[in-house]
């Protein structure tokens, strides 16, 4: 039987928020940062898990299964059917063929955080002046 560990405790614990620059994209490799500097872990042991994490949300979506993440969101699959299209440019009709595609609806927590956001302190402009003519 495993014994817990120091490092073990911090992850029952509640989870220490490291705040990101407003100009910083999320990626795997700052996820994997993020979660050295919260929960002590070495570098690679916080790769794996990221990997192994967004792997078992690809494998789900794969086999057409839901993927729930509670206060998060959820992913879904779609089989879409074809159907007629055009081309924009040219004015060409064309049939758009069927595809399957995987969908993200926002969960209730999330959507609660992000309309409290002030755009101001994320670094998003809303400004809608075109500059550019």
């Amino acid at each position: 039987m495993a014994t817990a560990t120091n490092n073990d405790t911090a992850l029952m614990d509640e989870p220490r928020v490291l705040k990101a620059k407003s100009s910083e994209t999320l990626t795997k490799a700052v996820l994997a940062d993020r979660l050295n500097q919260a929960l002590g872990y070495n570098r690679n042991q916080c790769e794996a898990l990221v990997e192994a994490f967004f792997e078992e949300v690809s494998l789900s979506c794969e086999k057409g299964q839901k993927v729930k993440l509670s206060g998060f969101g959820n992913f879904n699959i779609i089989d879409k059917p074809s159907r007629p299209g055009r081309n924009p440019k040219t004015g060409e009709e064309k049939e758009i063929s069927a595809r399957r595609v995987v969908t993200f609806k926002s969960g209730g927590k999330l959507k609660s955080r992000v309309e409290k956001l002030d755009p101001k302190d994320a670094g998003i402009n809303i400004d809608m002046e075109d500059d550019g003519e």
